[in-house]
């Protein structure tokens, strides 16, 4: 019975978090539009506008649930639901704390990578299925989109597996911290096992490693279908891309599920290159900053930080960034992102035989 609760809780509570997180992130976006624009963004709902965006989620929850006649119906119905779930099961396999995680699984990494690649196949059911040529051409651009960039973000993960040597999401995080059974090397040569902190991140260990984010960080900009990648569903030329046709709670799905996919990939890479849930203060002789800051909850602090700081950077960027071209798109990805993170790739192998030797 208490195996069947937490079962049913953890769910749940990912599922609430994920929901408050959007109506956060949704409410932070209006406004740092507004800051961006010289404007003051949502004001009338509720003090300086906190209520507008639990006023549209009441909206979208009780509109009529409308199929295009010309539609698949039961793909239209069910494409919503495939796009939110491969998103939800990934947060599944990422840590929040030392040890506190839904599932501590070896392969942690893989299976994130291999679940959330479903979304694809959503975004293309979504398209398709509404007999939209607006909406077809907005699935294929993001399946086209998706597709390529996956590959920097695979090399780029990969680059930081070779120099982890585990696939677990867990390890990886207690290995940049004062918690770390292995030996830490700031630079491959200073031990910093005791001072911890910022110093024991992956890309101060191995700084090519901070290329490696900064690709993992554009490409997963394109996989969120965030500007300036956001010609799937550029409105000035799709009217809305793939989902054009959706409205009521099918469209809030989508909806929550592109926030809860901005924070995941967020979240992936604070595990993998920022330490994950270590604090980044260091250990200064006597004043044991990094002691002082470990725990479960201070880990949970930190991953949501860390987090929330690189959701903040995506949001800052779409409103700074116009979008690319299609032929600026591909040519980002096919003639830079991926031979550069191919290199990043090759100075891990070099990297981690100098460590050995």
């Amino acid at each position: 019975m208490d195996s069947l609760f937490i079962y049913i809780l953890v769910p749940v509570a990912i599922f609430s978090f994920i929901a408050l997180f959007t109506l956060f992130a949704v409410y932070a976006e209006r406004k740092i539009a507004g800051f961006v624009q010289d404007r003051l963004g949502p004001m009338e709902t509720g003090k300086y506008g906190l209520l507008q965006t639990i006023a549209d989620i009441l909206k979208l929850l009780q509109k009529e649930l409308i199929t295009p006649a010309a539609a698949d119906r039961i793909l239209f119905a069910i494409a919503p639901i495939v796009i939110f779930v491969a998103v939800f099961i990934g947060f599944s396999v990422v840590p929040w704390a030392s040890d506190f995680m839904p599932s501590n699984v070896n392969t942690g990494l893989f299976f994130l990578m291999a679940v959330v690649s479903i979304d694809a196949i959503g975004i293309l059911m979504a398209g398709w299925g509404s007999n939209n040529k607006y909406s077809l051409l907005g699935s294929i651009r993001a399946i086209s989109q998706m597709i390529s960039y996956e590959l920097p973000v695979g090399l780029t993960l990969i680059s930081a597996v070779m120099i982890t040597q585990t696939l677990n999401l867990n390890d990886i995080a207690l290995g940049q911290g004062i918690l770390s059974t292995q030996d830490i090397y700031f630079l491959g040569f200073w031990k910093v096992n005791d001072v911890g902190g910022l110093l024991a991140w992956n890309i101060f260990q191995a700084p090519h490693l901070l290329i490696s984010y900064l690709i993992f960080f554009i490409a997963t900009l394109a996989e969120c279908n965030r500007a300036p990648f956001d010609i799937p569903e550029a409105e000035s030329e799709l009217i809305g891309g793939f989902h054009t046709e959706y409205g009521g709670i099918r469209f809030a799905f989508i909806f929550l599920a592109e926030y809860a996919m901005m924070f995941l990939v967020a979240m992936l890479g604070v595990v993998i290159f920022l330490g994950g849930w270590n604090t980044p203060l260091p250990n200064i002789g006597i004043v044991r900053l990094a002691d002082w800051t470990t725990g479960l909850y201070w880990g949970i602090f930190w991953t949501l930080i860390k987090s929330l700081i690189i959701v903040a950077i995506q949001i800052w960027i779409r409103w700074t960034l116009p979008r690319f071209r299609a032929d600026q798109l591909m040519t980002l990805c096919w003639k830079i992102l991926i031979p550069v993170a191919f290199i990043c790739m090759a100075i891990s192998g070099i990297w981690r035989i100098m460590v050995m030797i």
